[in-house]
């Protein structure tokens, strides 16, 4: 009977422990996943704080995305697009493999192909900066295309832009040589070897062992909210991107005009690059471009030669939560919400913990100030002139289409703009093969610092007008004669021709219709000016714009008219003429064409409906010159009959046939306005 109840009681307490087991279990499973819903809540609301953000777009240069360096740019990338839904990208590039991988990530990255570029592929940064302005976000960023970027990016943005102030922020970014930590597939998480999840504490813990937010003067995050207010005073001058020079000049300007606050946020943006791939140059490290950049920041007054306000340089700091505003120069910190700034610890005064971390942290870091002197020492020698690398021979290998053909255009340094608009008008027709020769040094140069494939001619013209080089000059006839000379010499080399002089607009691409009247004819524009009649009459062969081929009739003609051309007292425009024609049209073959008779070289005159002259059917005078020569067919209008450089350009300009803006030293685009009064 003892023994049954035993079993009874022992029984009775096996199933109330069980019980309270199974409620305790319970209770600890409810306790988890309310925890789980209040840790979901708190990750929800921080990702919807972020995603209700400002919108933030991203502009960078990339390399093309191959080998290692290509790993590295899409890993930056998918780290920018991990961080919030607000954030878009936009590449400047024109390399397929830019556009593949754009196609990959997704909607919110695109490619912009549509900026200045130098003919070896190089991007401008102050058309970069002119695209990043238009854009249509609330932040625009520029960001080495090579730099990871972690989430605090995103709270320091936020912050900036809730402020009652037009900013320009800067950060550094750090070198580093190994990061142990990688992005997940989402892009947003990273991770370590063993899938754990990796907070932001933690990585910037581990970067600040690396560096101690030390700054560096290569890589630079810029960044500003969209208003019409422009960053700094002046104009940007054409830099190189990548070359290291233009984001102090624009940091060092910014501070100079005091139209925007400039904020140091290193402290609060977390940001690193790997393996030193910022020292390895965007393009061929080639003087010239090197040379370039620090001529060009010594012609607009880069850093090296004025001293920046740093006293309005403040650096951004967070502590506990808040961001404070610091003037390291000042020593004095400013947190929003509090009337009362802080004096930063100086030695043997009692501070507060905060102080003496802000003061401790701030003594580790190299501000901008002593960057820039570390910079003037290292660009005390700066270049007086440039040279190009490349010979003739070198150019037209790396210019010339399929088909060996060049397009020639010849300016002195009075034409410079009307130059640039033409260039401008061949890129945007996606026509890469040309090749300017350049008059004098001053257009050399100028050519040079523009990013175009230039060659110096070797026995240039003296005494050359800036405005009184027109037809009938002196001047001119100096001009037009080394026309002939290069065209003879680039036969030679085994590459056909086509010289276009810079004051002739194309509307198309001539080349394939040019191409098709074959070898041994020269192909010319006529100057004639009557509706009616022929078109080849006495001096009415304009060496303006004519397609040559590399053959040996067309080398021996042109040899021709050269000797005739040195021997003459007029410009070369005669010589083309009374040799390839004939004095006075004697070898006429029919309205439009002639037969040179020793070379058997045909000279076919062009449909003027099609290659109209300057004098042609009043097109000039046409309110819209553009709409009526397309619906005519024209393939290109040539600006001549009209005296004085000054008169020609103002007609160009007007009659909205303009490619290129002289103020801001780039090529017109969609999102590009310019102030045509400012021109004259």
């Amino acid at each position: 009977m003892e023994a049954r109840c035993s079993i009874l009681f022992s029984d009775f307490y096996y199933k109330k422990a069980l019980r309270s087991g199974l409620w305790l279990v319970w209770l600890c499973g409810i306790f988890l996943i309310c925890v789980s819903f209040y840790a979901t809540l708190l990750l929800s609301k921080e990702r919807k704080i972020i995603n209700e953000g400002p919108k933030i777009t991203l502009f960078t240069a990339p390399r093309p995305f191959t080998g290692f360096i290509g790993e590295r740019q899409a890993l930056a990338v998918r780290s920018w697009l991990g961080l919030s839904e607000n954030i878009n990208v936009v590449l400047f590039s024109q390399d397929p493999s830019v556009f593949s991988l754009a196609e990959s990530l997704g909607s919110r990255v695109l490619v912009e192909p549509n900026i200045d570029f130098t003919f070896l592929g190089t991007p401008y940064f102050h058309s970069m900066v002119a695209r990043s302005l238009a854009s249509s976000s609330d932040v625009s960023v520029l960001v080495n295309p090579d730099a990871i970027i972690l989430s605090d990016f995103v709270s320091t943005l936020n912050y900036a832009h809730k402020l009652d102030e037009d900013w320009l922020l800067v950060a550094a970014t750090q070198n580093i040589s190994h990061f142990p930590f990688h992005l997940d597939s989402g892009g947003k998480r990273w991770l370590t070897d063993d899938g754990k999840h990796v907070g932001i504490k933690k990585l910037q813990e581990f970067l600040s062992q690396k560096s101690c937010g030390k700054l560096h003067g290569e890589g630079v995050i810029i960044a500003w909210n969209n208003v019409d207010l422009p960053l700094h005073k002046g104009i940007l001058p054409p830099f190189l991107y990548g070359k290291g020079l233009h984001n102090r000049w624009i940091i060092t300007e910014a501070l100079n005009s005091d139209f925007r606050l400039v904020i140091e946020a290193s402290l609060t943006i977390s940001s690193f690059y790997l393996n030193n791939l910022h020292q390895e140059k965007y393009m061929a490290n080639t003087s010239w471009e090197l040379s370039g950049n620090s001529l060009l920041g010594r012609l607009y007054g880069s850093f090296s030669f004025r001293k920046a306000k740093y006293s309005s340089l403040f650096m951004l700091f967070e502590y506990g939560g808040r961001y404070l505003f610091v003037n390291k120069n000042q020593n004095i910190a400013y947190m929003l919400g509090y009337k009362r700034s802080l004096n930063l610890w100086k030695k043997g005064v009692s501070v507060s913990p905060m102080e003496e971390e802000i003061q401790s942290c701030l003594d580790s870091i190299e501000s901008l100030a002593e960057i820039e002197g570390r910079l003037v020492n290292e660009q005390s020698r700066l270049w007086t002139s440039i040279t190009m690398p490349l010979s003739l021979e070198n150019l037209l290998s790396v210019r010339a289409d399929q088909n060996k053909t060049i397009v020639l255009g010849v300016a002195g340094y009075s034409y410079k703009d009307m130059l640039m608009s033409w260039v401008c008008r061949l890129r945007h027709l996606r026509l890469s093969n040309f090749l300017v020769c350049a008059l004098d040094s001053e257009i050399y140069e100028f050519s040079i610092l523009q990013g175009l494939p230039v060659i110096k001619f070797l026995n240039p013209p003296t005494n050359i007008s800036f405005d009184d080089c027109h037809f009938g000059t002196e001047c001119f006839q100096k001009v037009t004669k080394v026309k002939s000379r290069m065209v003879l010499q680039i036969l030679k080399l085994g590459y056909n021709v086509l010289l276009s002089d810079v004051d002739v607009y194309w509307f198309e691409n001539p080349l394939p219709y040019l191409r098709s009247f074959g070898p041994s004819v020269l192909v010319v524009q006529s100057d004639e000016y009557n509706m009616a009649g022929p078109i080849n009459l006495p001096r009415r062969l304009n060496s303006g714009f004519y397609y040559a081929n590399s053959d040996i009739a067309t080398i021996k003609a042109m040899e021709k008219v050269v000797n005739h051309a040195a021997n003459s007292n007029f410009s070369e425009q005669p010589s083309f003429y009374d040799t390839l024609c004939g004095e006075g049209g004697s070898n006429r073959l029919n309205d439009n064409q002639c037969m040179e008779p020793e070379t058997n070289l045909l000279v076919h005159f062009l449909n003027r409906d099609l290659f109209p002259n300057g004098a042609y059917g009043g097109l000039w005078e046409e309110k819209d010159i553009k709409k009526i020569c397309m619906d005519k067919g024209c393939l290109i209008l040539h600006n001549n009959w009209i005296g004085g450089r000054k008169k020609k350009l103002e007609r160009q300009v007007l009659s909205g046939l303009w490619e290129y803006d002289i103020n801001t030293r780039m090529c017109l685009q969609s999102w590009q306005r310019i102030d045509i009064p400012s021109y004259f």
